[in-house]
């Protein structure tokens, strides 16, 4: 196939965040991991929560949930180990909720510079993802997995997974579903999560293709697995002939301050199913 590494480097590498171009060095050029926990630990504040723009739409310093969330997300989506991390994030998000369930923002968080359509809800509040990988982690408590439960009771259920009707959004009931044990008709659950993603992946615009290896970033992934050969053929050729002139992948709206993420998503994940084979000459 056609795809240029070195274009890919030099775009990471000229427009990524710091943490991303270390992420980047680990993932193609033998760079140590510890440097990548490193530099992620930046993110971290001492209350054991996560913020100062490590989810690029949100700036604030203080601790909030999308700052967990996409910092989770890094780890899950490339299969890095996270070594400590996370150790305290089921009590940060313990102390950081709401009776119900749903997770807290500090008031500060929309102070700082932040994405537009953020500014209505004043930050994620969902706490299904995050809890959903930190059980897939071994690290939600009884009292998280308890509250959360209580919350997806009452604000997902198994009409809405079914009902969700945009590709990028289905990573709540995918990350939840796919990682409690502990939940009323959880395999259904499970299943209508994977349905619907495919279902969405198949009609999905070509733009649309780099969320899929969000969520099934390798051909081990249960979404991988669940979804027809011929939808991940497709998504992979796709992805493969969507390098930009500028050498990076981007996402469906364009959003360079994204664009080096993308980027890596899609390269590891085109290695990891075999399409592109780490050929670093081009």
């Amino acid at each position: 196939m056609l795809l240029s590494f070195k274009q890919a480097r030099d775009y990471v590498y000229t427009h990524g965040a710091l943490w991303e171009r270390v992420l980047f060095g680990h993932l193609f050029e033998a760079a140590p991991l510890s440097h990548v926990h490193q530099c992620l630990a930046c993110y971290k504040n001492p209350d054991g929560g996560w913020a100062h723009g490590i989810e690029h739409d949100l700036k604030t310093p203080d601790s909030h949930p999308l700052g967990l969330e996409f910092a989770l997300w890094i780890f899950r989506t490339t299969g890095v180990y996270h070594n400590n991390l996370f150790n305290d994030a089921a009590e940060w998000v313990d102390r950081n909720r709401a009776p119900d369930g749903a997770l807290l923002n500090p008031a500060s968080v929309l102070d700082y510079p932040h994405a537009p359509w953020w500014s209505d809800n004043g930050g994620q509040t969902k706490p299904t993802s995050i809890v959903g990988n930190l059980m897939r982690m071994d690290l939600c408590t009884p009292t998280v997995a308890a509250s959360t439960a209580r919350w997806v009771q009452a604000n997902l259920p198994l009409a809405a997974v079914r009902a969700n009707e945009w590709l990028f959004m289905a990573y709540h009931a995918h990350d939840y579903f796919l990682h409690v044990e502990d939940f009323p008709q959880v395999e259904a659950y499970r299943a209508a999560a994977l349905d619907n993603i495919v279902q969405l992946a198949e009609a999905a615009e070509e733009k649309r293709y780099y969320q899929w290896l969000l969520l099934a970033n390798s051909p081990n992934s249960a979404l991988a697995k669940a979804a027809p050969p011929a939808l991940t053929k497709r998504i992979l050729d796709g992805l493969a002939a969507m390098q930009g002139a500028d050498g990076a992948w981007h996402d469906e709206h364009g959003l360079a301050h994204w664009s080096p993420w993308v980027t890596i998503v899609v390269l590891s994940g085109l290695r990891n199913y075999g399409v592109w084979d780490g050929d670093k000459a081009g």
